[in-house]
């Protein structure tokens, strides 16, 4: 009853599907943890079994063979024990004919009990012979199922770490997104933006306020030459020259243009 129970714990354990349970499992790593664990006990506990199993066989093999001998042995000796007979008649000699023709028939009977023991051995040798061999069958089943959920399991361990440190590197990498405008990075970059405007902007008008200064001169060069050319003329000195200058402070002045018809 102890082997049968073992045999189909081997026979359950050998046609699981490993991946079906995994995608049942809420914690696989978990599950093949405790599925080694089992798996590990339950083969050394199915070793002990095929063990004892084959070692039974082997006395029974042992029991059988003896029995042979044995049944080959007493033949032997009736044979003998009948010659020897045959020979004590040709003699005369009738008592001690009787005497071992009694001796081969006693040899005779334990002749028939060993071919009787060993017959009747026959079918527990199969059927032990049978079910080590199925034992064996299933402990090697289990040994490779066992290697396959090992590799299992330490698949998923692998996975598992190489998802952590990917997780860790994304993580790291986001904390450090030079794009990101909540960053400190980007805060100081666009702080540096700015500044950089500013200068610009600084530039900008620092060259408009030096071309406003060149036009300041040339308003009071002209200016200059106005003056001059009318102390000219209150002194009766040079005419007054018709040209660009005269022309352009003539647009510029203020003096009424019907000023000029009265004189």
């Amino acid at each position: 009853m102890v082997k049968q129970s073992i045999f189909g714990r081997i026979a359950q354990l050998a046609k699981a599907n490993i991946n079906t349970l995994l995608d049942n499992a809420e914690d696989p790593q978990k599950m093949l943890d405790q599925m080694v664990r089992d798996y590990t006990n339950n083969i050394a506990e199915a070793e002990s079994a095929v063990a004892q199993t084959i070692g039974n066989l082997r006395m029974l093999q042992d029991d059988y063979h003896e029995d042979i001998k044995n049944a080959r042995d007493w033949g032997n000796k009736a044979l003998a024990a009948s010659r020897k007979a045959d020979e004590y008649r040709s003699s005369g000699d009738v008592v001690d004919a009787e005497k071992f023709d009694n001796l081969a028939k006693v040899a005779l009977q334990r002749q028939m009990a060993a071919e009787s023991e060993a017959k009747g051995a026959e079918p527990s040798i199969a059927s032990q012979t049978e079910v080590v061999d199925k034992l064996k069958s299933g402990l090697d089943q289990m040994k490779g199922k066992l290697n396959e959920l090992t590799s299992k399991r330490n698949e998923l361990v692998a996975r598992s770490k190489t998802a952590a440190a990917q997780s860790q590197v994304h993580d790291a990498i986001k904390s450090i997104d030079f794009m990101d405008p909540t960053s400190e990075v980007g805060r100081f970059e666009e702080k540096i933006r700015r500044e950089e405007a500013k200068v610009r902007g600084q530039q900008e008008l620092a060259a408009s306020s030096l071309d406003a200064q060149f036009n300041q001169l040339e308003d009071l060069g002209e200016q200059v030459e106005i003056e001059a050319r009318l102390a000219a003329l209150k002194s009766g000195g040079a005419k007054p020259a018709i040209g660009a200058s005269g022309a352009h402070a003539a647009s510029e002045s203020t003096v009424d243009e019907a000023d000029f018809d009265k004189l």
